[in-house]
C-alpha cells in the first residue's frame, strides 16, 4: 500500500484528505507544521508528500527546500494559491507538482500514484548519451558535465532522458508532460520551470543554453 505524508495545518482539510486518502487505498498520515511532517518523514519516509504553502512557523517553500537537502521524496503542493508566481517559487524550491485548491479527490489520487509510480520505475539504457561534456546515464542514474556529478531531483532526470532518447527531436511541453508527469491534461509550466532548473545546472550560461534549446512555438530539444 503507498504510504502519503499530508502536511497541512487546517485540521479539518487535512482529516478529509486523510479519510479520501485511505479510502483511494492509501496509507495516509498527517502533520500540522512543516517541522513536525520532516521530524515524522524523517523518522518513517512515506512514498510521496502533500504539502500546503501557507503554514505556521516553517512555510512550505522553505519546508520543501529543507526536505531537498537529504531527500528526493516527490513532493506535490496542493495549495489556494493561484499565483503564478508562487506556482513557480514551489517547483523552484523543489516540487514536482502543484495543484490549486479544491481538487477532486479522484484526480489528487491519479497524481500521487503517477509521482509514486515514476519514483520507483527505473529508466533503462546500456550506453547513456553524450552531448559535447555533458552526460546521462540512465542505467547508473547519473548525469555528469565536465565528468562531475550533477545533482538532479528524480522529475529533472527523467526529463532530461527523456529528451536525451529524442536528442534533435522537438518535444512539445504537452508531450513531456504526458511522457514525463503521466499527465494527459496539465499546466505546461511543470515543464518551463523543471526545464530552467536543470540549464542553470547544466548550461555553462543558462541565459545561452547550448545544450537544452528552445523552439519558439514548438517546445525543446536537446541538441546532439
Amino acid at each position: 500500500m503507498p504510504s502519503v505524508l499530508v502536511i497541512e495545518d487546517d485540521d479539518r482539510i487535512r482529516l478529509s484528505l486523510l479519510l479520501a486518502l485511505e479510502e483511494e487505498g492509501f496509507d495516509a498520515d498527517g502533520a500540522g507544521t512543516a517541522e513536525e511532517g520532516l521530524r515524522r518523514q524523517q523518522r518513517s519516509p512515506a512514498d510521496v508528500l502533500i504539502v500546503d504553502l501557507m503554514l505556521p512557523g516553517l512555510d512550505g517553500f522553505d519546508a520543501i527546500r529543507e526536505l531537498r537537502r537529504t531527500d528526493d521524496v516527490p513532493v506535490l503542493v496542493v495549495s489556494a494559491r493561484d499565483a503564478t508566481a508562487d506556482i513557480v517559487a514551489a517547483l523552484e524550491a523543489g516540487a514536482d507538482d502543484y495543484v490549486v485548491k479544491p481538487i477532486p479527490i479522484a484526480e489528487l489520487a491519479a497524481r500521487l500514484r503517477a509521482l509514486r509510480r515514476r519514483a520507483t520505475t527505473t529508466v533503462r539504457d546500456d550506453d547513456g548519451w553524450t552531448f559535447g561534456e555533458l552526460a546521462v546515464r540512465p542505467e547508473a542514474g547519473e548525469v555528469a558535465l565536465a565528468d562531475r556529478p550533477v545533482p538532479v531531483t528524480r522529475t529533472e532526470f527523467r526529463l532530461l532522458v527523456e529528451l536525451a532518447g529524442h536528442a534533435g527531436k522537438v518535444l512539445s511541453r504537452q508531450q513531456l508532460l504526458q511522457r514525463v508527469w503521466e499527465y494527459e491534461i496539465g499546466d505546461e509550466r511543470l515543464v518551463d520551470v523543471h526545464v530552467g532548473r536543470l540549464r542553470q545546472k547544466i548550461e555553462p550560461d543558462p541565459r545561452r543554453p547550448r545544450h537544452l534549446v528552445t523552439v519558439r512555438g514548438m517546445g525543446y530539444k536537446l541538441q546532439p
